[in-house]
């Protein structure tokens, strides 16, 4: 199955944390928070303005991106979950 978002919004795969902190103590999955980093798998042609015209994406397949802890909705493509959020949610492209 293959997810086309519409307008603005965004497929993103969720970016696993690590399991283990600076120290070395493991932390266990029900301790962990859903993590707020994710991949761009899909994006949306843009937004339409007041004016009609469409307004293009900030953001492009492939990117590495922050979005809010509470952000979009959870879906679940071919068995694996993924994240459609607004691009309005995205706060930050990761660059390294």
């Amino acid at each position: 199955m293959k997810i086309i978002p519409l307008h603005d919004r965004v497929l993103v795969k969720r970016l696993e944390e690590t399991t283990k902190t600076a120290g070395g103590i493991i932390i266990p999955d029900t301790a962990k928070e859903k993590p707020s980093e994710g991949l761009v798998e899909a994006i949306g042609n843009g937004f339409r303005a007041e004016d009609g015209k469409i307004v293009p994406m900030n953001v492009k397949v492939g990117d590495k991106v922050l979005f809010g802890k509470w952000s979009g909705s959870e879906i679940k493509v071919n068995g694996e979950e993924r994240l459609i959020i607004k691009e309005a949610d995205i706060l930050a492209i990761v660059e390294e």
